[in-house]
């Protein structure tokens, strides 16, 4: 049976991602997702690259390289990835404080611009001016993330990377190199590294192999392609979302008990029209520890089209249909990357909660540390931080 350097566990942007670089660094490697239509949290996201949004040297850094890949990856892929550069407006509610709301943002490596309510509503005349007290306004940058990931793997199969379409049911490590078992073979390889996002988790749980990995269950609405005309990207200046996140990583034994409900579901109104018209809106998120838990279905379409008509009440009955993805996060905001300890050949790479402008320059800088070039960013990532 063959044996690969690497096999990627994961075919969501993260794993195409990674999977590209790696065989484009040399290493033989074979990617493994379990669902043919790649149904993941790739699929359902809003395609935003908010590069204007470090705070810190280190994400300043990353957002830096970040759109300065995106601007040549459609060339490298050889595929139109519809990247653009667009308006973000950044809504602030109406029983808000505007100076306050621009104050949380000053120091953003590129600061938006505070709106009046006027203003926001020439730049995108769909807003309810009722519902908001102003807005914040900046270049954002905007893709499609489905076709960038199939990008990636398309590229990934023409430089002689493997592709099989099957679930991962357990995988091994001990002191030998490891073994992957699907529903429809045993495959070995010298090293696996973990990308299935909000369920690498639970991949890696059955294993054996605790990780401070978490997930929220988040909800959207997709409509086809309609006439009306979303000039800019929506979302809420006060993003709840976060901060769910990191109130829910405080205690990690609970995230080993399925069925709890770690915290009330949030929603935060946003809305994005891509090039083919398409839209989608969101996003609810609930803090749910079983991978499977059941969400009623009608009550969260409701939810969401309610609060999209009180800031766009021109989308809130749009033709569409409600979709469900789990999405990864870490205790701290960053991705998780490089290998487990005490597990040999075992790694991950996952846990980005607003990954697509990072993961382009991440996914180059640990292949290349695992050439054996060292990379500073690459280390302070590792898991063993947390």
């Amino acid at each position: 049976m063959k044996t690969y350097d690497w096999i990627v566990i994961g075919a969501g942007f993260t794993g195409a991602a990674l999977a590209y670089e790696l065989v484009r660094t040399g290493f033989s490697v074979l990617l493994l997702e379990q669902d043919a239509s790649l149904r993941n949290a790739t699929n359902y996201s809003y395609g935003g690259l908010a590069f204007w949004s470090g705070t810190t040297p280190l994400t300043r850094q990353l957002y830096d390289e970040g759109i300065a890949r995106y601007r040549l990856l459609a060339q490298e892929l050889e595929t139109d990835i519809e990247f653009r550069e667009l308006d973000l407006l950044l809504t602030i509610a109406s029983d808000s404080d505007p100076e306050v709301a621009a104050a949380s943002y000053s120091h953003f490596a590129i600061p938006p611009k505070l709106l009046s309510v006027d203003e926001a509503w020439e730049m995108e005349p769909l807003l309810n001016k009722e519902a908001i007290a102003g807005a914040l306004t900046v270049k954002h940058g905007h893709l499609n993330p489905e076709k960038t990931a199939q990008a990636y793997i398309q590229a990934f199969l023409r430089l002689g990377g493997e592709m099989e379409i099957t679930q991962v049911q357990n995988f091994t490590s001990n002191n030998s190199s490891p073994t992957i078992k699907t529903t429809t073979k045993t495959y070995h390889s010298a090293n696996v590294v973990v990308c299935a996002g909000g369920f690498s988790r639970q991949l890696l749980k059955a294993a054996g192999i605790p990780i401070r990995l978490y997930f929220t269950h988040a909800e959207m609405i997709q409509t086809p392609p309609v006439e009306v005309q979303l000039r800019t990207l929506v979302m809420p200046a006060n993003l709840q979302r976060f901060q769910l996140e990191a109130e829910s990583s405080k205690v990690d034994e609970l995230w080993n008990e399925p069925g709890n409900e770690l915290a009330a579901p949030i929603l935060d109104a946003g809305a994005i029209q891509f090039q083919d018209r398409s839209i989608r809106l969101g996003q609810i998120s609930r803090l749910l520890t079983d991978v499977n838990a059941e969400i009623d279905r009608k009550v969260s379409e409701s939810w969401l089209r309610r609060s999209i008509g009180e800031i766009l009440p021109a989308l809130s009955n749009l033709p569409g249909t409600w979709h469900h993805c789990l999405v990864a996060f870490s205790s701290d905001r960053l991705p998780v990357i490089g290998a487990i300890p005490e597990y040999r050949g075992i790694y991950v790479f996952s846990g980005f909660s607003n990954p697509l402008v990072i993961v382009p320059p991440l996914a180059q800088r640990f292949a290349n540390y695992l050439t054996g070039k060292e990379d500073e960013i690459i280390s302070q990532l590792s898991p063993v931080r947390l």
